[in-house]
């Protein structure tokens, strides 16, 4: 039984692979270059992992891919629109300024214009309306004497008051 643990365990790490591209450039530029272009592209499968550390099987057809066209002298630019043209824009973890895209890149300034109209326009209404039991303070200039209420007024003002009550 001994032996036969032993021979597991020196089995298993012998069974595990790792997945190594080994790619050769011409020059170092290029490798500089696939390996920007890796790093700056998502992987479909994968939803937030670039191509360069994805290990899905789509992930290496997509290096293979940009290894042969970086091959074959095709540019930057070149590439990116290729795997656009094929995955959409969901491949560039930084989309392009488009059409489809203005609310992606200008949405959330958007929503900051609109809160900050909505709290200027808030705090401007609550300066403006009266608190309730804060007497409002009106600068009119001196104060003039208040004249007395004549009997007249006085009776109609003791009516009314008898109407509230009631």
């Amino acid at each position: 039984m001994r032996h036969l643990l032993i021979m597991l365990l020196l089995w298993l790490p012998l069974t595990a692979q790792a997945a190594i591209d080994s790619f050769e450039f011409r020059d170092e530029a290029t490798r500089e270059r696939f390996y920007s272009l890796t790093a700056e592209l998502r992987c479909p499968k994968c939803q937030n992992q670039n191509i360069a550390d994805s290990n899905s099987p789509i992930a290496q057809d997509l290096r293979n891919e940009i290894h042969r066209m970086l091959q074959q002298g095709d540019s930057d630019q070149e590439i990116v629109d290729f795997m656009v043209a094929r995955y959409g824009e969901f491949v560039l973890y930084r989309p392009r300024v488009t059409a489809q895209t203005l609310v992606l890149w200008y949405g959330p300034f958007g929503l900051l214009a609109i809160g900050v109209v909505v709290i200027v326009v808030m705090t401007r209404r609550r300066k403006k309306a009266p608190r309730p039991g804060v007497p409002e303070v009106q600068e009119t200039g001196p104060l003039e004497p208040v004249e007395p209420l004549s009997d007249a007024e006085r009776h109609r003002l003791d009516k009314l008051l008898k109407q509230d009550e009631k």
